[in-house]
């Protein structure tokens, strides 16, 4: 039986570290960690699979002892081809249960490298080939589905790729293609049929967090960073052989795969998937309620805009008394939308804060103790985490203040190895704490509070705005949904804050009430946005993360288009695109049809007048 341990507060943490972890969490790797909760639990049920939230209540289900003989299945199978202990294997899938077979198994065998589907099939081919890909596994050619083309697209310029794998998909010896379905069955699930002592410092996982195209930025984890963060989330969030949690975030993400995968398995907890899609499947929010009253399930794992979400639907008579809280995190979360959410559903909100490089979470507000509305709570067991102050370079000064804002850096074994390409590591170790590159602050009782990052702090005129000044007051209007807060170039000021938001259908609200809403709110006269746009959705990462790279790139779109108005009675028409750069950064393309009588080079010069007092670089192209 798994220790239940009470958090209220930084006391709490520091009495469980009299302990060393290493007499805590015996397992040394997530094989072992996976094959203790299964051997707790062999006839429960591990996974509830739930095609679509109109088909909630006729799930799969499939037991501990069929997730770790899957496991090993595959675990033996990628051996045989010839998958080590240095090799990676690679998949795109969506949520599925075969999803974790492959997972802990690729990570029993060798290293695993989950790659988000819905990127372009270029960014995928970048990562695989970063990450020197050897097998990959991805879901077959199924209606509705694109992956698999993708697949055929870059099977070819991979150059380390010797076999794939078609998840519900026939093979194709000719093309070195197994059917998963077909293949894994050869293989026994008793055991492993190979010999390999899975060490602490292995590298498991590859785990794909940003960089610019062609030199994508890959997490090298090893396996005790995630069997800490596993006992970790157990013992933060309570979790025992018989809770039952919500699975909807994505399981390429950390997130998904430790909250929802390997912490519950870890026990033998029960976890639903809530359809291929997640939160992204309509049907699954439509109907979260009655899921949560079918399962009883206890708690989710989610972040700000799918709470956004289900505000907009009844709880009713459904009964959800079961969930004891939901912990979001990803992206910080409004304090109106926390209260908002609360009152509606009656849970507790656990705020909490990590990344990947920290192999999921960091800090949380304590499931026991007082939950700081807008903090992201205390530090986690076993794991260092700090506020310190920086010099311009972006060397060490000294650690902040109590309260004092500055660069929170976290250390522990669960912070992961550094990029698989050299030229992200730079500047991101400050001696052996790892520079998160978020901005914070700690308070008297050991809460750490965000304050922005520092590529996402508005500096108008050489002053610093955070986005949060103005989203928080957007959020207290009724029939704001999502909000985001961003600067806009000024050839002046160098930025000006603006604000996107996303209203509830069928709402009166215009872009002048909501600005002279927040006129009235926001206590800093700098921070009040120059412009409100109202558009139909705010665009998100596939983890649920309000994406502002997008909501940048249009703002630069809509002030040089603007600016370039001026040209209108020389040219024929003017079409201005944003995107990212990977050495600028970002990079506007200015495309021009210009008259017959006009010059080229003199529309190129009223364009250099035009935009010389703006930052955003640009290239022009006369048509």
């Amino acid at each position: 039986m798994n220790e239940i341990f009470t958090i209220r507060n930084g006391n709490d943490i520091s009495e469980i570290e009299k302990t060393p972890y290493s007499e805590r969490v015996p397992e040394k790797n997530t094989l072992e960690a996976i094959e203790k909760g299964a051997n707790s639990n062999p006839d429960g049920i591990a996974l509830s699979f739930i095609a679509s939230g109109y088909a909630y209540d006729k799930p799969t289900q499939i037991s501990y002892k069929t997730l770790i003989t899957k496991i090993r299945q595959c675990a033996n199978m990628f051996y045989d081809l010839g998958i080590g202990h240095s090799d990676v294997v690679t998949y795109l899938l969506p949520n599925l249960p075969q999803t974790h077979f492959i997972l802990w198994g690729a990570e029993a065998a060798g290293i695993v490298n989950p790659i988000n589907p819905l990127l372009e099939a270029s960014t995928i081919k970048d990562i695989c080939r970063a990450a020197k890909t050897k097998v990959l596994v991805a879901l077959g050619d199924l209606p509705g589905t694109n992956i698999w083309r993708k697949v055929e697209a870059i099977k070819n310029e991979i150059p380390t790729l010797k076999h794939i794998i078609s998840v519900m998909g026939p093979g194709d010896e000719s093309q070195n293609i197994l059917s998963f379905e077909q293949a894994i069955e050869k293989y026994q699930g008793d055991k492993l049929t190979f010999s390999r002592k899975i060490e602490p410092d292995d590298i498991s996982s590859l785990y794909h967090t940003g960089g610019t195209t062609g030199t994508p930025k890959l997490a090298k984890r090893t396996h005790f960073n995630e069997v800490i963060m596993a006992w970790d989330i157990i013992v933060m969030g309570g979790i025992t052989s018989t809770t039952t949690i919500l699975c909807g975030l994505p399981l390429f993400h950390v997130n998904g795969t430790t909250v929802t995968g390997l912490a519950p398995f870890s026990v033998g907890a029960h976890v639903v998937l809530l359809s291929p899609a997640g939160y992204r499947e309509p049907s699954i929010i439509k109907n979260f309620y009655k899921i949560v009253e079918k399962y009883k399930a206890n708690f989710f794992s989610s972040v700000p805009t799918v709470l956004s979400g289900l505000l907009t639907l009844p709880v009713g008579d459904t009964d959800i008394s079961s969930l004891k809280y939901a912990i979001c995190g990803a992206a910080p979360l409004s304090v109106e939308l926390f209260k908002r959410f609360e009152n509606h559903t009656k849970m507790k909100v656990l705020e909490g804060y990590g990344l990947t490089e920290g192999a999921c979470a960091s800090s949380l507000n304590p499931k026991d103790g007082e939950r700081k509305v807008g903090s992201i709570g205390i530090r986690l067991p076993y794991q260092e985490m700090k506020v310190v102050i920086l010099d311009e370079q972006g060397k060490y000064l000294r650690d902040a203040n109590t309260s004092e804002i500055g660069t929170i850096v976290i250390k522990g074994p669960n912070v992961f190895k550094g990029y698989v390409e050299d030229v992200h590591n730079k500047g991101i170790w400050i001696d052996d704490w790892f520079n998160t590159g978020d901005l914070g602050r700690l308070d008297a009782d050991g809460y750490f509070w965000l304050t922005g990052r520092k590529k996402e702090l508005i500096i108008r005129g050489g002053h610093n705005i955070d986005p949060a000044a103005i989203e928080e007051p957007l959020y207290r209007i009724p029939d704001v949904k999502v909000a985001a807060a961003i600067g806009r170039p000024d050839p002046h000021a160098g930025e000006v804050p603006v604000a996107y938001v996303q209203i509830a259908p069928e709402s009166n609200l215009t872009q002048d009430k909501i600005l002279e809403m927040v006129k009235e709110t926001i206590g800093e006269k700098a921070a009040i946005p120059k412009e409100i746009h109202i558009v139909d959705v705010i665009p998100l990462t596939p983890v649920g993360k309000i994406f502002k790279p997008a909501l940048r790139w249009d703002s630069i779109k809509r002030v040089y288009t603007q600016e370039l108005e001026a040209l209108k009675s020389d040219v024929k028409s003017i079409y201005v695109t944003v995107c990212e750069d990977k050495v600028y950064g970002t990079k506007a393309l200015i495309k021009i049809q210009a008259s017959e009588s006009i010059d080229p080079e003199f529309i190129k010069k009223r364009v250099y007048d035009i935009l010389a007092n703006y930052t955003v670089k640009y290239e022009i192209i006369i048509e």
